[in-house]
């Protein structure tokens, strides 16, 4: 097993290596492994670094199901939301330059970003977007652009034009990915470069992190052939998805990375080590949490692109990431310098539930508690559900076939229907319309069927398509139910 081989690697493990340490690696392989087989995420990359070391990095599981290709230290992955610390140190920097304060109003740097609660034009501050409460509500990621155009950032912060804040800036925290992507183009606007080369210039090549993409449109061919393939849950298998491009989403969600490269960004946020490249002020101030908000749960605040949490005294530094066919999680323990990362080839909440357990088993307690993701949960009842709406579907098109083959061999004549029956038909053809035209703006929190269609399983759109189908085939078997009747035999 790979995990037999690092452990004998000479040099891979710190110089306080023990015995009691190799016992405790093996456990969180095979805490890792049964977790992979219950999520049904094709491939992960996990790293574990303490005081600067890096005590674990190892693959697990495939890249390229098709292909069988596995994981390794080199795979890129999609980190999701994860990228936001990097946007957020980006913006520390350009502060400690002097050339921006977090307290400023972003309209001194994008003029034509003028956001209105209520109808009231309201300030927000670049803290407001650091921390989420801008009052820009969570549903505006249903309207960022698919697109890999050089101007797909400025583009996406202009959706924001088009809806009113939901809340005023500064009152409470709500989760909209693209607060980052505001903070991405206020980078642009203050450095007089364009996001993707300040991250790469000023954040990833002092770290050295080489192996690092601020988007997939800096991957080269030969980048690519380290690319994982990204899957979504579908009728309880990964299914590959090739998710579309939101270049303009690139400061909240699309830095592409591997096991190698997030080792030294555990390490520098961990505090094991030190770069003369970043203040460790700066460091400190993005773990700095938000508290003049209600918590986001009990002793958990949201800081500048991490969440910090106190747990029976002691403090503890995560975010986790999700994209349509990626996730992540990194969760740091600053007290005893120890980060943990998973990155996975597959949009999941169980990297989250991962990370806490690795950590737990090296803290010397037990794995984490019994997991549920959401979308594993929801595509497994879909998969019930689309059975039952299937043998409902065909129970009715034989309804159907049968009274047009009746009606075609004058067992069953259209007549006019009473006055009762109109009514009734007028009602349920009202509902059936309603139900079709309102279904996919209340689905999955009001955002758009192209969204959703991407982001959730493929048994949700199944499910929403079939479902409605079927309704349409009611409303048939209605139709021939009122306006036609049987001929009485003589």
């Amino acid at each position: 097993m790979l995990s037999i081989m690092l452990l004998a690697a000479p040099g891979f493990f710190p110089h306080h290596a023990s015995a009691e340490t190799g016992d405790k690696l093996q456990k969180i392989s095979r805490f890792i492994e049964v977790q992979q087989s219950i999520s049904k995420i094709p491939g992960l990359s996990v790293v574990l670094v303490e005081k600067g070391e890096t005590i674990l990095q190892q693959g697990f599981g495939l890249a390229d199901v098709q292909s069988k290709k596995p994981v390794t230290s080199e795979t890129l992955f999609e980190i999701g939301s994860t990228t936001k610390a990097f946007t957020a140190l980006a913006i520390l920097q350009l502060e400690e330059q002097g050339l921006l304060h977090r307290s400023d109003d972003v309209s001194a740097y994008i003029p034509w970003m003028k956001l209105s609660y209520k109808g009231e034009q309201q300030p927000i501050t670049l803290n407001h977007l650091l921390h989420h409460t801008s009052g820009i509500p969570y549903s505006s990621i249903g309207r960022i652009p698919e697109t890999n155009a050089a101007d797909a950032l400025e583009a996406t912060v202009k959706t924001l034009l088009e809806k009113p804040l939901n809340r005023l800036p500064g009152s409470s925290y709500e989760y909209a990915t693209i607060n980052y992507d505001v903070l991405g183009l206020i980078i642009e606007n203050v450095s007089k470069m364009p996001y993707d080369e300040y991250v790469k210039q000023y954040i990833l090549e002092p770290l050295e992190m080489t192996d690092t993409y601020v988007g997939l449109h800096q991957l080269n061919e030969s980048h690519l052939t380290k690319m994982a393939v990204g899957y979504k849950i579908g009728f309880m298998k990964p299914r590959v998805l090739k998710s579309p491009v939101y270049r303009g989403n690139i400061p909240a969600g699309y830095l592409v990375t591997n096991g190698e490269d997030i080792a030294k960004w555990l390490k520098l946020q961990a505090g094991g080590k030190e770069s003369s490249a970043f203040n460790p002020a700066i460091l400190r101030a993005s773990h700095t949490p938000d508290e003049t908000v209600k918590p986001l749960a009990p002793d958990s605040y949201y800081a500048a692109g991490w969440i910090v949490e106190n747990r029976n005294g002691v403090s503890y530094i995560s975010h986790a990431g999700e994209n349509p066919n990626f996730s992540s999680y990194i969760v740091l323990k600053p007290d005893e310098q120890v980060g943990i990362a998973v990155l996975a080839n597959m949009n999941s909440t169980f990297p989250t539930a991962i990370g806490e357990g690795v950590m737990r088993i090296w803290e010397d307690q037990e794995g984490a508690p019994d997991h549920s993701d959401f979308y594993l949960t929801f595509d497994r009842i879909l998969t019930v559900v689309n059975i039952v709406i299937i043998c409902l579907g065909i129970s009715g098109i034989i309804a159907i076939a049968v009274m047009c083959k009746k009606v075609a061999s004058r067992k069953r004549k259209w007549t006019r229907p009473t006055r009762a029956r109109t009514v009734i038909f007028n009602l349920f053809t009202l509902l059936v319309a309603a139900i079709v035209i309102m279904t996919p703006q209340l689905s999955l929190g009001g955002l758009p069927l192209p969204v959703i269609k991407v982001w959730a399983p493929v048994s949700v759109a199944v499910t929403l398509y079939s479902a409605l189908a079927v309704l349409i085939i009611a409303w048939i078997c209605r139709v021939f139910f009122l306006f036609t009747r049987n001929i009485r035999k003589p």
